[in-house]
């Protein structure tokens, strides 16, 4: 498992009765709030449920039991000293980032867990920007203290200078690796020693720290809370104010509270992140975790959306992961903004423009799930009975509530936002699907059971939108888009345990894109002949490089063509353009990099869109097969953690996978080799390290960019494909 994730995101109301859990707390992300109802939850276990162990609650799926990971986002909801809390524990690897994304979405703050002996890793850079992107306020926890080489010093130092945070200690470690006994409550002046006997972190004492006992101790918890009021009071101009006021002649009687309130507020305002540290293998450091979620993450009251007021109060809400449960049905995990949720409830979907009916309504607890008569915002809702809902689709209660939200959008913020149409100004902002790296082929064992295999494919696209399918066009074979070797491996295996389906996977190909090099002009004339209907469409346009990046090809009109063009032919146009720049000339790659500019059209009158489209995407492939043409092949971000006594074989192997090596780091005993790798060269690397290292290196991939290929590996791959056999 990768420790280093966001793991817990918060929002909170207060209870009036208190029923805790107990649970594995080494991974999480959570939503807290103080509820005026209350459902009792609870969950009983023989022993406490543990990674290593292969048990725990949220990782309940058969494949993240068997290779100690997660794979896809669990919710489960709690109860902690008065607070409700929803909790959701995400993934680590890369080739499952979009279960992060989904998941940061429709939180208010999260807990990012790191290795201690580790620090910042590869996926943490990526999961870091994945929150800045949605504001989420963060609290890190340094886990894994009691582990041989975990450095407090080294992990905080890392925090600041690879994520450019500035962290706040809350705490101080008491030892370090097998002399971990407890922390330090720097906030409070308190030590907290947990007994070394307890299996579940519930033994623990909490003492404050005396000059008599513990002076040397004392000295430096005084020392790192000056340290941390002068932090804060640089960050918070209100609480630099109280300090210089009232306490700048003794720091000591700032009262705990009132730098729990700046804590709070500088957290809040992302201008830096509160610093815990413990050991979740026996729930050291785990109590005060939680309690610190409480007191510096936001509720949900305090996350302001701009398009709550437009709702009034009535139902809006973002579904924002789906799961197939074979006795239920399509399951929805729901955010709740505003307004309540029932059982037998009548819903409107704004992106699908239709209704449906909530038969059933959950709590989340992992795979099990407890049946309520409400929910109300601020909440995580899974319900039952949607069949046409998917990921980033936006709720409401009715479509005359959509409607009246929309005109309420148009009136208090219309010049500010304009949009096409209503229903576009009320979407909730959905999630950004990643391009898949790899795909293969996928065959059933036999031609009777393709309709089994295209409705498993449906079922596992709909819970997972970065898996894409498509048929190939001339071979007639279904085709599966992933992420990674993983992320297809596990969909493979899926579908023959949830299934019961046989499968059959073509070898990995890697994902490719096309460009080209200089502009060409072309010209193409389509006249036909349908009935007694003439079509006939004459264009002339220009294909060219573009320097920056673009997936999309940029689409120009010279000003003879844009002047009295018909909003339908331009739709047809534009359509023609995209439809030719899937499959580019090379490999049938998509194009990308590429700038379309349209020099004249002359369209008959009574001529059909569609043979317009078609017209300009034969116009494109054309200039397209003229142009000089380049392979750009996808370049992996590599993070390889090596002890000195193999650091030169790997380094060695990398070269001859054409890896380019960024930068080698210390980390206590380890190296940290950087590099950049294509992706190609890249496959089966795992058991190739793990051979070269007899098993003591691991290694961490990220798609960085794609890049163009050299003229020589590009020809390699031309004639691997054509099916011709190279002579180098």
């Amino acid at each position: 498992m990768v420790s280093n994730l966001m793991k817990f995101v918060v929002s909170h109301k207060k209870i009036p009765i208190l029923h805790v859990n107990n649970m594995c707390c080494s991974k999480m992300r959570a939503s807290l709030q103080r509820l005026k109802s209350h459902v009792p939850l609870g969950r009983n276990y023989s022993s406490l449920p543990d990674v290593d162990d292969g048990d725990t609650v949220t990782d309940f799926m058969a494949q993240e039991r068997e290779r100690g990971i997660t794979i896809q986002s669990a919710a489960v909801t709690f109860d902690w000293k008065g607070y409700r809390v929803n909790l959701i524990d995400t993934p680590g690897h890369v080739d499952f980032t979009l279960e992060v994304e989904r998941c940061l979405r429709v939180l208010d703050g999260a807990v990012a867990v790191f290795d201690a002996s580790a620090g910042v890793e590869a996926q943490t850079l990526t999961v870091w920007r994945q929150a800045d992107k949605h504001r989420i306020p963060r609290i890190c926890f340094l886990n894994k203290m009691d582990k041989t080489g975990a450095s407090f010093k080294y992990a905080v130092e890392s925090i600041r200078e690879k994520l450019k945070a500035k962290p706040l200690l809350l705490q101080l470690p008491l030892g370090e690796g097998k002399a971990f006994k407890g922390v330090v409550d720097v906030v409070n002046k308190e030590k907290l020693l947990w007994n070394p006997n307890s299996d579940d972190g519930k033994d623990f004492v909490r003492n404050p720290l005396l000059e008599m006992s513990d002076p040397e101790l004392l000295k430096e918890t005084t020392e790192a809370r000056n340290a941390l009021i002068e932090q804060v009071a640089d960050l918070d101009d209100e609480f630099a104010d109280l300090v210089l006021g009232e306490f700048s002649e003794n720091f000591d009687l700032l009262p705990a509270e009132k730098l729990q309130t700046a804590i709070r507020r500088v957290t809040l305002a992302q201008t830096a992140v509160p610093v815990l540290c413990g050991s979740a293998l026996k729930n050291k450091g785990v109590q005060p975790l939680l309690d610190a979620v409480t007191v510096y993450l936001p509720s949900p009251e305090e996350r302001n959306y701009e398009f709550l007021p437009w709702y009034k109060g009535d139902l809006c809400a973002l579904a924002f992961k789906v799961l197939h449960d074979k006795q239920r049905g399509p399951l929805v995990f729901m955010r709740i903004y505003s307004g309540m949720i029932k059982p037998q409830l009548a819903i409107y979907n704004i992106n699908g423009n239709c209704t449906e009916r909530i038969s059933r309504l959950l709590l989340p607890f992992a795979d099990q799930h407890i049946e309520i008569p409400s929910l109300t915002a601020g909440n995580i809702a899974l319900t039952v009975g949607l069949k046409h809902t998917a990921t980033g689709d936006t709720i409401a209660s009715s479509k005359s509530s959509a409607l009246a939200a929309a005109r309420r959008a148009e009136t208090e913020g219309g010049k500010k936002h304009r949009r096409n149409n209503e229903a576009e100004r009320l979407l909730l902002a959905g999630v950004e699907i990643p391009e898949p790296v790899f795909f293969c082929t996928i065959e059933p064992p036999s031609v009777a059971k393709q309709p089994d295999l295209d409705y498993v494919l449906k079922c596992l696209q709909r819970e997972d939108p970065s898996l894409k399918v498509k048929l190939d066009a001339d071979s007639g074979q279904t085709v599966l888009c992933g992420m990674g070797e993983l992320h297809i491996e596990i969909i493979h295996d899926r579908i023959k345990r949830e299934y019961g389906l046989e499968t059959y996977l073509g070898p990995l190909q890697v994902a490719y894109r096309e460009t080209i090099l200089n502009a060409v002009r072309a010209t193409d004339t389509l006249d036909r002949t349908l009935g007694d209907k003439r079509h006939l469409v004459t264009v002339e346009l220009e294909v060219k490089p573009v320097e920056t990046a673009s997936v999309m090809p940029v689409i120009e009109y010279a000003g003879s063509v844009s002047e009295d063009l018909p909003t339908a032919s331009q739709e047809a146009i534009e359509n023609g353009i995209h439809s030719a720049c899937l499959q580019g000339p090379l490999l049938g790659s998509p194009v990308q990099d590429v700038a379309v500019a349209v020099h004249s059209l002359v369209i008959h009158p009574g001529t059909s869109t569609t043979m317009i489209s078609a017209c300009v995407s034969r116009c494109i492939q054309k200039a397209l097969k003229k142009a000089d043409k380049q392979v750009l092949e996808p370049l992996m971000k590599l993070e390889v953690t090596v002890t000195r006594d193999y650091l030169s074989l790997v380094l060695a192997d990398l070269a001859q996978r054409r890896g380019t090596i960024q930068e080698i780091q210390t980390r206590q005993e380890n190296k940290i080799i950087t590099g950049f790798v294509p992706l190609a060269e890249i496959m089966g690397y795992s058991t190739v390290l793990r051979t070269l290292t007899s098993g003591s290196a691991t290694f961490a991939l990220e798609l960085s960019n794609y890049e163009a290929m050299n003229p020589q590996d590009q020809t390699v791959l031309l004639g691997r494909r054509s099916g011709l056999t190279q002579v180098l």
